[in-house]
């Protein structure tokens, strides 16, 4: 008996070992859309206890979600898909418009200020070990400022 016991109390830590590496999501947001509107962005400050990176996201509201990163190149501001975030252990890294960002692709409905947006971001730890963490965004309006809330 004590050896079962043992062994469903080593599996239960086992189990929780990934929650101990999560990442830490902050102040969540989504920028509103117009009704035909099919693409929008997400931010968020992601913090992880040991170096991680971001590999992948997914929305049940948008077909397709992909990390971008805006900076100047030659005077022209330019966007681009990066195939993964760094999260340096202990340093929050920032998700802002003009930054590091989320775009959410093929939008499957409006966004409405106040509606909440389900995310699922897939961390990769340096021993290549997945987790995932769930996030649920609000949506703050269209003309909403890049730092509000904050």
């Amino acid at each position: 008996m004590k050896t079962m016991i043992s062994l469903m109390l080593g599996a239960t830590i086992l189990a929780a070992a990934p929650a101990w590496s999560q990442v830490t999501v902050d102040q969540p947001w989504v920028r509103g859309t117009v009704a035909a509107q099919k693409v929008t962005g997400a931010f968020m400050t992601l913090t992880s206890a040991k170096g991680s990176r971001l590999v992948a996201v997914s929305s049940p509201v948008a077909g397709a979600v992909e990390v971008h990163e805006m900076k100047m190149v030659d005077d022209v501001m330019r966007m681009r898909q990066v195939p993964a975030l760094e999260l340096p252990a202990g340093k929050p890294v920032a998700l802002t418009p003009g930054g590091y960002h989320l775009m959410l692709f093929q939008l499957k409905q409006q966004l409405k200020d106040g509606d909440k947006v389900p995310l699922v971001l897939e961390v990769e730890d340096a021993a290549k070990v997945r987790t995932t963490v769930k996030v649920d965004a609000i949506v703050k309006p269209l003309n909403a400022a890049a730092h509000a809330g904050h």
